[in-house]
Parts: C-alpha cells; structure tokens; sequence
C-alpha cells in the first residue's frame, strides 16, 4: 500500500496509477480516493493518483484541529514532493475541490489546472445542514444491502440510479462489521466541521479568482443542494472560458461517469495537454 508521512508526521494513504499527465483526484469531506472508481476506467491516458485525506479511509487518524482545509491542502503539497511532482491538476470532490481553490491561493506554481465536481465559492445552507445532519454518525444500518436501500431514499435528487450502485456506493462509505456498519472516517471530524461551519464563512471568490491563466471546469448536478445554479452562474461569468456541464438527474455530488461529466473532463484534459 502506497503510503508517506506528510509534514506533521502523520501516514496517508494514496493509489498512483497509470502513466502521462498526473492528475491528482481530491475527494469530497467524509469520502476518500474510491470517490474517484468510476471515472478512473474512462481515464487510461492519464496518470491517475488518489489521496484518501487524513482521517479518511486507509489514511491515519490524526488531532482533529488539523482536520482543516489549509492543513490538507499542506498534505497535498506534501504528497506532491513525496511523488516529486513539481506540478499536477487537480479533480476535486466538494471539500476537494476547495482544497484545490486554497492551493490555488497558496501554490499555484505547483497547479496544472482544477476541475471542481459542484463545488464553488459560495456554499448553499440547505446543504450544509444535511451534512451537519450525518456527519460523524453510524447509520445504524446491519449491512450494505440495508444501507443501498437507505441512500437510495436519502438522495431522492438523484434520479435513475440502479440499486446496484446505491450499493457500491454503501461499500464506499461503510465497513461492515458484526455489529452493523460503521463509517470509516474518523468521528471526530464531525466537531471540527461543525466547529468551521458555526464561524463566519471567510470569502472564497478570490481563491476562485486566483486560477485565473489556468484551464479550469466545472461539473454540477442540476439538483444539487449545496451549489446554486446562481453560484454556477457566476463562476461561469467570471470565467467565461471555463468548461461546464450540468449533469441531469443528479444532486450533490454526481459519480462523474454520467456522460455530461465525461465529456467536460476529457475537453478540460485536452486543454491541460
């Protein structure tokens, strides 16, 4: 298992495969690199590295203050001179997708270009406070099939969706035990995010400003609860030769096998390329 210590010493996890481009695939706040499984087989041309997050998934458990968006955004920085990249691009998941903003803000020597998957400067309540609802907490579901059924009615917003994947998504976001399922990220991230969420939220828009020069998209599932149509509005404004797509059918956040998504990511790797 591909593993290094990032700048405090903590162990984290990353998957690194494939040759050509390196692009770096930064999952959402509960989720980790497996977030990334679906699209991986529609991208051969590219070297594909996926980081599971501190706290998250095969990565280590670390004092939950670190878990913040800078202190990441240093791991990623962190992961790249492990891989001594001096630069990659970035696909990034809802918190993944800010991270790559910061880094934007921080490092952008270190920055081939972002694709952001719903997410954006400006942050929708509503979907804040299904997060604040889940996070941290066992489902109390016996196994993965109960679970499939349970996410299938928790995201009525997605439409078309085969049992089938409710339940690899299950298999994604739970460890069956003998005692029913448990999440596998650390609990503890529940209190620094709610922590983050009670302060005031700082503005992000010259973070989204900073990418400016480099070949940047935008994937937003038209049901999203936590990125506005407005908000999509507005990056595309400011931005107007960003790559977007809507992907129908789909809430926060599409699996970005969905047609829509494909073609946005394979017209934003041409531009890197």
């Amino acid at each position: 298992m591909p593993r290094f210590a990032s700048f405090d010493g903590t162990v984290l996890h990353y998957d690194d495969a494939g040759d050509g481009l390196p692009i770096l695939c930064l999952p959402g706040l509960t989720r980790n690199g497996t977030d990334f499984d679906y699209v991986a087989p529609h991208l051969e041309e590219v070297r594909l590295i996926r980081l599971d997050l501190r706290g998250r998934g095969r990565s280590d458990r670390a004092d939950p203050a670190t878990y913040t968006i800078g202190t990441e955004a240093r791991d990623v920085l962190a992961l790249l001179d492990h891989l001594e990249l001096e630069r990659v691009a970035i696909l990034g998941t809802s918190r993944g997708g800010l991270i790559a903003l910061v880094l934007a803000a921080m490092a952008k020597d270190r920055l081939r270009g972002v694709c952001l998957n719903d997410i954006g400067p400006e942050l929708d309540p509503g979907g804040l406070t299904v997060i604040r609802e889940y996070i941290g907490k066992n489902p109390g579901l016996p196994d993965l099939a109960a679970a499939a059924t349970a996410r299938a009615a928790m995201y009525p917003e997605f439409h078309g969706v085969p049992e089938s994947r409710w339940k690899e998504e299950a298999g994604r976001h739970y460890v069956e035990t003998p005692g029913g399922l448990t999440i596998n990220y650390d609990p503890a991230l529940a209190q620094t995010f709610r922590e983050s969420d009670s302060a005031e939220a700082p503005d992000l828009w010259p973070l989204f400003d900073a990418l400016e020069g480099q070949p940047i998209a935008l994937i937003r599932g038209a049901n999203s609860n936590l990125l506005t149509a407005e908000t999509a509005a507005k990056m595309r404004s400011r931005r107007p030769d960003m790559i977007y797509a809507e992907v129908p059918g789909r809430g926060h956040v599409p699996f970005l096998d969905e047609p829509e998504a494909l073609a946005a990511i394979h017209a934003w790797i041409g531009r890197l390329s």
